[in-house]
């Protein structure tokens, strides 16, 4: 039975056409099990996995597993970018009782929802000490059938046992100087100074403790922090990370080089990076890393923009390799022998030593992920932009990575926010009209009449599943830079309506702890609560976040007091494991340095006086500076009221806690001001 055709996932659609009888998450679904008196399958996945494809082809696409599968099991499929909570759930489980977890996730479950046997990916048959698939599910199905109360009493203690695992490390306040240059110690000890970043293969991309470092720095001055920002920038920059042709990031790196990455393209990489690049440009002037974050802006408009104005969530790693096989970065890698195919032999040596392509290869089968490794040698500016171009125009007629199209809130949050910056630093308006566009499709198709918020959709079609506390967090963070660049208030009412609900429904009143889902979520074997960053920043650190901007725009003690709170576990955590709370830390970069708040006042908002002030307020280095901008006494910002013209002229405030300096006209003592 098709039960998959109808939902927004692309994830759940590429299995909708399976023989496995699959369920989406649904009471329905356990309802049948528990009816069928049948164990559950729970596959969890995510449309651009490649271990995930590797085991649909071989074993969901199988009859005779799906046969057995069938007879056997009730079997749901979840798409771990739609539940993100059911992800977490289950994968804290597998992660307790293996020590390890990935994707595919594989767990079955008794039909109440309790787990009681663990994997990620099974292969077809035995295979490096790892059972088949077939062996499991006849295993599992045996205990089953001869060892039921056996299996429910071994579930039934996994989940007492995930039960007492609530957040017990809270801080009893916010970091202060002494847990911040503990962490910058933390940090620079893992720091790999010969390749930047931090630890060994794989390397991910560490977005966030790279804006903690920028911050860190602008309120410091410790240079050693903005040296290991740079550097790092700059290493992932020139490594096979970063798309050298077209722009954007790919995953994580699988050596410590930056040379040979995990090639899918993720959005919210790509969002978190593109921010990055334009901070670091912002604060240093590198030629680099302007070049960098316009190139991922223009990434992300070109190839995850979608027709409704959202963005799509990724690009799959796999792509046909022309022969029609799907393999791992065919759509990226080069051979020598391609280039001088392409451009020339002239040309070709030229890309060739540019790109670090060897005669061996960097990758596989003699293919190599271009780079740019040579950084003490000059070459030919224009015959370079010929060569990438002609390179780009030949990869664009390779069959393409798939794309899955749904639109996450909580990455078009961080989006919106990366759009919204960068058109504003570079004097782009085509990238904050992008922003511009997504957040209006985030309010027309998310936003439901009560400021609930959904988690996905797709094609314009809203999806089933509530959003959690990252897509409060992070939407809210996007509309709050929007309000800042556009000086358009009504994203600071958006803002404000999200994160009242993370006040009401996602808060503990008694602890201040953040919960991922709402009080009046669906209820799991447990609450999920994380305040570690992962690939993104937690929700708790990304709410935290908000709510200091939007308390520093509108003086609100009650949203104030919850980033404190919040922030208080970043104090117990931070000393101890800094890369896993780097978003946290930079908020409490912010925290410590007001934010401060710049109210830009003019009689005309669009004349020549009043947007150099503007612009010097964006680009100050100000931890988590908020700007209001518009006339004086209006209303759309409450960092308005108050604060009139100086002589005529379009004039800047600079204040904490609503207390300001002395204003100024002077766009270059406003800079002095801010960055000081």
């Amino acid at each position: 039975m098709n039960r998959l055709a109808h939902e927004t996932s692309p994830y759940l659609l590429q299995h909708a056409d399976n023989p496995v009888d699959w369920w989406p998450w649904s009471a329905e679904a356990f309802t049948a099990a528990r009816e069928a008196g049948r164990p559950v399958l729970l596959s969890v996945g995510y449309s651009s996995c490649h271990w995930c494809h590797v085991m649909a082809h071989e074993s969901f696409e199988d009859q005779a597993t799906a046969d057995y599968l069938n007879e056997h099991f009730v079997n749901i499929k979840v798409d771990r970018e739609e539940r993100p909570d059911v992800d977490a759930v289950y994968m804290e489980a597998v992660q307790a009782a293996t020590g390890q977890g990935g994707w595919p996730m594989t767990v079955f479950l008794t039909p109440d929802a309790e787990p009681f046997y663990f994997g990620t990916y099974f292969p077809p048959a035995p295979r490096h000490g790892m059972p088949s698939f077939r062996q499991v599910l006849e295993g599992v199905q045996q205990a089953w059938s001869t060892r039921r109360d056996e299996v429910g009493e071994v579930a039934g203690k996994i989940v007492r046992d995930l039960s007492q695992r609530e957040i017990s490390h809270q801080g009893t306040r916010p970091p202060g100087e002494q847990e911040l240059a503990q962490a910058l110690l933390g940090l620079t000890r893992e720091y790999d100074p010969q390749r930047g970043g931090f630890g060994g293969a794989p390397k991910f991309p560490p977005s966030m403790v790279l804006e903690f470092l920028l911050r860190h720095h602008a309120r410091t001055g410790a240079e050693g922090a903005l040296q290991m920002a740079r550097d790092t920038c700059e290493r992932m920059a020139r490594g096979g990370m970063y798309d050298q042709l077209g722009g954007g990031f790919a995953r994580y790196s699988v050596d410590r080089d930056w040379v040979v990455p995990h090639f899918e393209k993720m959005l919210y990489d790509n969002a978190l990076l593109c921010r990055v690049y334009a901070h670091l440009w912002r604060a240093t002037g590198s030629g680099l890393a302007r070049r960098v974050a316009l190139e991922t802006a223009d990434f992300l408009v070109r190839e995850l923009h979608t027709d409704e104005g959202g963005f799509a969530s990724a690009l799959d790693a796999d792509s046909d390799d022309g022969t029609g096989r799907n393999v791992e970065g065919a759509y990226y890698v080069w051979t020598s022998e391609q280039l001088g195919t392409v451009l020339g032999e002239d040309d070709g040596r030229l890309a060739a030593r540019y790109f670090g392509v060897t005669d061996e290869g960097t990758f596989e089968h003699g293919q190599s992920v271009l780079q740019l490794p040579h950084t003490d040698e000059v070459f030919d500016t224009e015959r370079i932009a010929s060569v990438r171009s002609r390179l780009l125009r030949e990869r664009a007629g390779r069959p393409a990575p798939g794309r899955d199209d749904k639109v996450v809130a909580a990455w078009n949050g961080l989006a919106i926010a990366a759009l919204a910056e960068t058109g504003a630093y570079f004097d782009r308006p085509d990238l904050t009209e992008a922003a511009l566009g997504a957040a209006d499709l985030l309010v027309r198709v998310h936003l439901d009449e009560h400021g609930r918020l959904a988690r996905t959709s797709k094609d314009g079609r809203v999806g089933p599943n509530a959003g959690v506390l990252e897509d409060y967090a992070d939407v809210a963070e996007g509309f709050l830079a929007l309000a800042s660049v556009t000086g358009e208030g009504v994203w600071l009412d958006f803002a404000g309506l999200l994160l009242d609900h993370v006040l009401a429904r996602f808060t503990d009143p008694e602890s201040g702890a953040l919960y991922d889902t709402a009080s009046d979520a669906e209820a799991l074997i447990r609450r999920p609560q994380d305040p570690t960053d992962n690939a993104t920043p937690s929700g708790w650190s990304a709410a935290a976040g908000a709510l200091l901007s939007y308390a520093a725009h509108t003086g609100s003690e009650p949203h104030r007091t919850a980033a404190e709170r919040a922030l208080g576990v970043v104090q117990a955590l931070g000393p101890r494991v800094p890369r896993f709370v780097g978003w946290g830390l930079a908020v409490a970069e912010a925290l410590l340095d007001g934010p401060r708040e710049v109210a830009i006042v003019g009689a005309d908002p669009t004349g020549e006086a009043s947007v150099a002030l503007h612009r010097t307020a964006l680009l100050a280095t100000a931890p988590g500076a908020v700007v209001a901008y518009g006339v004086p006494g209006g209303d759309e910002f409450p960092l308005l009221a108050g604060r009139p013209l100086v002589g005529g002229e379009p004039t800047a405030y600079v204040c904490r806690d609503f207390t300001c300096d002395a204003p100024t006209t002077d766009p270059d003592r406003l800079r002095t001001a801010l960055n000081g």
